[in-house]
């Protein structure tokens, strides 16, 4: 149990924590909840002893581990998959001990840890978490340095899940994951065998993913069951509750007031305006829970043009080389309401760019004489003047436009007086977002494409752009792993796969379903690609890991022929020992299950190596 005991602290003389207690049972998973800037990364902070507390305790049972995503996967020749497996540190540890231990005694305690933490099944189980989160097994073998600082944080993530600490820790793991990653870490954390605590506005993950909501309002926590829609039902019934009671004693307080300032000069009636004015004075007036901080979007609105607005007949696209989308035959009219959905690499984001003018297409690509487009990628929040205001973005933008009416349009996506004159470095990341929002709109375009646009927006701002979206004017194109979102805003779904775009006949929970059933089956082999020639440094990295993977191989059979041995004792069978048989039952299975596993990586690095010393000569 994570026991949370009357702690106080605070940040630059701002207090945090007042007090605050709440008390977190073993294998509980919990959302934690509040509005920017009160704290819950700062706790995450105090809970791995990071921070000082200044009053209270944060206590834990001995010996539990505490894990989070590191900031970052250092961009390092080691393979994704080795570097998931170092992860667990005790594992690794085991591993090299086993390789050098001499004492029977001590050889006998290291194999019988490793077989305990099923380290034996590891590959099997680094290599599946791995694959949810977008990597197949050809990339799993690929150096972590390939890959860009958002792909490495899918790995630092896959690294954390792997070691399964006794208390997960994730703040906002959704932000670098796409829909089809988002669906898969959703299913993972419901069934993760341990506590586990996440920061996260991403609705849909804290219904499904959950079952205790903890909120961090007025510097205390309360602990609620259930997902996020019923914490905020109750939130609601509570307000309402107070609301009344709150309205009533402001009435009694009120007549109260009323005869004691009518009689208070009145000898008769003097000691009685007294015993009213003590009875007022004990009569505490009630505040009910203040409302959330009330976002807005305002998108201006387009004029009507004739449809279709956009036109594409036989279209490919692609980035020099082969196309990555071809054959496209789509229609974009001002009122459709258009998701994206498709796995990871697909060309989600390529058909974005080409929508947006972007990218140059081949083929027949006809657009509205007056069409006006604004599009929003997540990379454009990073592409913001970090030195200048919001205010300065604007004037640039619209030179002959009164300051009064630039803070207006900023005042319309909740940036007010004090976030128009701050410098960018200094917002929030929802702040920088909505401010990249407003730019993308700021030309009232007819039609608008979101790339990602709730990474960094708490649930308020998400609830706020659906609302303003739902009432746009213009055509609404939509890339975003908030299932929330895309159900409340989209009416038609289009299926980005395979080079191709078709519409999608299933719903969003059709196509969750399919999803998450088909991450059970074994993916289908793609056409490799020409090879390019390989240099000598990756040849002898590829080579490198196809002898860990033999490794590992044999390190399998060796456990497995102990297993075969043990369960080959008669003693095993007698009527006494039923228990101890299924559990050395098990232990095969799972090492059998491993050498799958690690045969199969065997076979791709061997198929890996196998092209590339076919590229060299």
């Amino acid at each position: 149990m994570l026991h949370i005991d009357t702690i106080a602290f605070s940040i630059e003389g701002r207090p945090l924590f007042e007090g605050a207690s709440a008390n977190i049972p073993t294998g509980h998973k919990v959302g934690l909840v509040g509005r920017n800037g009160t704290g819950k990364t700062t706790l995450f902070r105090l809970i791995r002893g990071e921070l000082a507390l200044e009053g209270g305790r944060i206590s834990l049972p001995s010996r539990a581990k505490i894990g989070g995503v590191a900031q970052e996967v250092p961009s390092s020749g080691t393979s994704l998959i080795e570097t998931v497996l170092e992860a667990d540190t005790e594992r690794a540890s085991l591993m090299a001990e086993a390789e050098t231990a001499t004492s029977p005694d001590r050889i006998a305690a290291v194999q019988t840890r490793l077989a305990d933490i099923d380290a034996w099944s590891a590959e099997g189980r680094a290599s599946a978490i791995l694959k949810g989160l977008g990597f197949d097994a050809e990339a799993q073998l690929r150096p972590c340095s390939d890959f860009s600082g958002g792909w490495r944080m899918r790995v630092a993530l896959a690294g954390v899940l792997f070691a399964q600490p006794d208390l997960l820790l994730l703040d906002e793991p959704t932000n670098y994951l796409d829909l089809e990653g988002a669906l898969w870490l959703e299913s993972y954390l419901a069934k993760y065998p341990h506590t586990v605590i996440i920061i996260s506005h991403d609705r849909a993950l804290l219904n499904r993913a959950v079952d205790h909501i903890l909120h961090l309002e007025d510097r205390k926590l309360t602990l609620y069951t259930g997902g996020y829609d019923r914490f905020a039902r109750t939130r609601a019934e509570q307000r309402a509750v107070l609301a009344a009671e709150a309205q009533k004693v402001a009435l009694q307080r009120a007549h109260m007031q009323k005869f004691v300032d009518r009689f208070r000069a009145q000898a008769t009636k003097a000691k009685q305006a007294q015993s009213r004015l003590k009875m007022l004075e004990k009569l505490t007036p009630i505040t009910p829970p203040a409302e959330a901080a009330r976002h807005v979007f305002s998108f201006p609105p387009p004029e009507e043009l004739s449809p279709p607005i956009l036109r594409l007949e036989g279209v490919a696209v692609g980035y020099g080389g082969p196309p990555v989308l071809r054959g496209l035959d789509l229609r974009i009219d001002q009122d459709d309401r258009i998701a994206l959905l498709g796995r990871n690499g697909e060309g989600k984001s390529t058909l974005s760019k080409l929508l947006a003018d972007k990218l140059e297409g081949a083929g027949n690509l006809t657009r509205a004489a007056k069409l006006r487009v604004g599009y929003f990628a997540q990379h454009q929040v990073d592409e913001l003047e970090l030195e200048e205001t919001p205010l300065q973005h604007l004037q640039r933008m619209r030179r002959h436009e009164a300051p009064a009416r630039l803070r207006a349009r900023l005042a319309g996506f909740g940036l007010m007086a004090d976030q128009a004159d701050t410098e960018v470095q200094r917002l929030s990341g929802g702040q920088k977002a909505r401010l990249s929002l407003l730019l993308a709109t700021l030309d009232a375009p007819h039609l608008l494409i979101l790339d990602e646009p709730t990474n960094h927006l708490d649930i308020e701002s998400r609830e706020a752009l659906v609302e303003a979206l739902t009432t746009y004017s213009g055509a609404v194109v939509l890339v975003s792993h908030d299932m929330h979102l895309l159900s409340l805003v989209a009416d038609r779904l289009w299926l980005v796969s395979k080079g191709q775009v078709t519409p999608y006949d299933g719903d969003l929970e059709s196509y969750r379903n399919f999803l998450l059933a088909s991450d059970t089956k074994p993916a289908r082999e793609k056409p490799s690609p020409k090879p390019k020639r390989a240099s000598r440094d990756e040849i002898a990295t590829l080579r490198s890991e196809l002898r860990k993977c033999e490794t590992r191989i044999a390190k399998l059979e060796e456990m497995r022929d102990r297993l075969a041995q043990k369960l080959a004792d008669p003693v095993l069978y007698e009527n006494d020992r039923t228990g101890d048989l299924r559990v050395w039952q098990g232990k095969y299975a799972e090492v059998m299950d491993g050498l799958d596993r690690a045969e199969s990586l065997w076979m791709a690095a061997q198929a890996a190596l196998d092209t590339a010393e076919k590229a060299e000569a």
